[in-house]
């Protein structure tokens, strides 16, 4: 929007009042820190929530893979020539063998639920989701034979485990007696421990070699499932469908929307709704644009009446007072993106802070899946808000901007 000289001297008169005009020039702040508080609160939920959409994906992906193959009867006897079927489909980047059942474990009188996963030794030094995140000890000390295992930080708080200590695993499949079944008790020593950052997974997994897995659970050269990375996750039911044509009835197919359905579904319905809620607090900050713009336009009715009568047309009048409020919130929206993108890059302080003045635990791992505060910041989201905020301000001036150039100078000035 083009100003002329004078019109810009007027918007610049309005916008920082001079004397007496204090409560004009309030009522203009606190209609520019509603934008900015409503702005940051939009911007810092809606990167959080992408966090943990995007932590949780990683990480969930990361141990799961974008799908996988899992054998009728939990087992599947020709596990290699699948790996290389599924290799061999155009689109998969990976086939990872492995085998995955819950047990029991004990140490020390204490008794856990697990999950044991069975995996190549390559598979797990190259699994990026693991390899990075061991906290104590080595996954190197993991050999098939060794009688070592790697096992998640939670889970080792709570058997009071640490490197070196032996677990005992229990499994159901065991040998047959008079007597019933004898669950089979098989002792391991923890050679690694790790914090992939999601709770249930750091309070369950426990990972040794495939080939003592096999020995454990008595399968004998089988695997349950095999992991399967595409080169798109989005894509990952179109790319498999040549894959569950040539495996037919020996295996099923779940990708990652299907083993985690509930979970992605309530994220993304819960964004919409935070992102529809924060949207109402920017509505009701540029009202405040809108009070204080009408609260000009009647402060200044002799004003405008004395420019009408020097010459100025009522679109000049329009355009001065349509830039007076879209500049509140523009200033508004930077300041509030500014203070979104502070509190964002110290987010994990903020919660500690408010953690130690209230004593209360806010951030519980075992209610909110990750154990710190995500964020990841969307650009394109971060211009639509800007550009929300930015229009509903716009849209706030019109009708002051309006009132303003609709003011007869001969009704105000006939007695002056």
């Amino acid at each position: 929007m083009i100003l002329s000289r004078y019109e810009r001297m007027i918007a610049r008169r309005y916008l920082l009042p001079g004397k007496g005009e204090a409560f004009i020039f309030l009522v203009a702040g606190i209609s520019l820190v509603a934008v900015m508080l409503g702005v940051a609160a939009l911007v810092i939920v809606m990167s959080v929530m992408n966090g943990f959409r995007a932590e949780l994906f990683d990480k969930i992906v990361g141990l799961n893979g974008h799908a996988v193959v899992q054998g009728i009867g939990g087992r599947i006897p020709d596990w290699r020539d699948m790996v290389r079927t599924a290799q061999a489909t155009p689109g998969v980047t990976s086939a990872t063998p492995m085998i995955e059942q819950p047990l029991m474990t004990s140490y020390n009188g204490r008794v856990e639920a697990v999950l044991v996963r069975g995996m190549r030794i390559q598979d797990i030094r190259g699994n990026q989701t693991i390899s990075t995140k061991v906290v104590m000890g080595s996954l190197a000390s993991l050999a098939p034979g060794s009688g070592k295992i790697a096992i998640g930080s939670r889970l080792a708080d709570a058997l009071g485990a640490q490197v070196g200590s032996e677990i005992s695993l229990i499994s159901p499949q065991g040998q047959t007696t008079p007597f019933g079944t004898v669950p089979r008790i098989v002792s391991y020593t923890v050679g690694a421990i790790f914090e992939i950052g999601v709770y249930d997974y750091d309070k369950a997994y426990v990972i040794m070699p495939m080939e003592d897995a096999q020995t454990l659970l008595l399968l004998g050269d089988s695997v349950g499932m095999i992991e399967v990375q595409t080169v798109d996750p989005d894509r990952v039911a179109t790319i498999l469908a040549p894959l569950a044509d040539k495996i037919g009835r020996r295996a099923v197919i779940a990708d990652w929307r299907q083993m985690n359905a509930q979970l992605f579904e309530a994220l993304a319905v819960e964004r919409v709704a935070m992102f529809t809620v924060l949207s109402i607090i920017i509505l009701v900050a540029v009202f405040n644009i809108l009070s204080s713009l009408i609260m000009l336009v009647r402060a200044k009715t002799r004003d405008i009446a004395i420019l009408r009568t020097m010459g100025a047309t009522r679109v000049g009048l329009i355009r001065i007072f349509m830039v007076v409020g879209t500049t509140i919130g523009a200033l508004g929206i930077v300041a509030g993106l500014i203070l979104g993108f502070i509190f964002l890059y110290y987010r994990q302080g903020v919660v500690n802070f408010v953690q130690f003045v209230t004593g209360q635990n806010l951030w519980d791992p075992a209610i909110r899946f990750l154990t710190e505060l995500p964020s990841k910041t969307d650009p394109v989201e971060i211009v639509v808000i800007a550009l929300m905020a930015l229009v509903f301000s716009f849209l706030a001036t019109l009708y002051p901007a309006f009132k303003a150039a609709s003011t007869d100078p001969v009704q105000v000035l006939r007695y002056e």
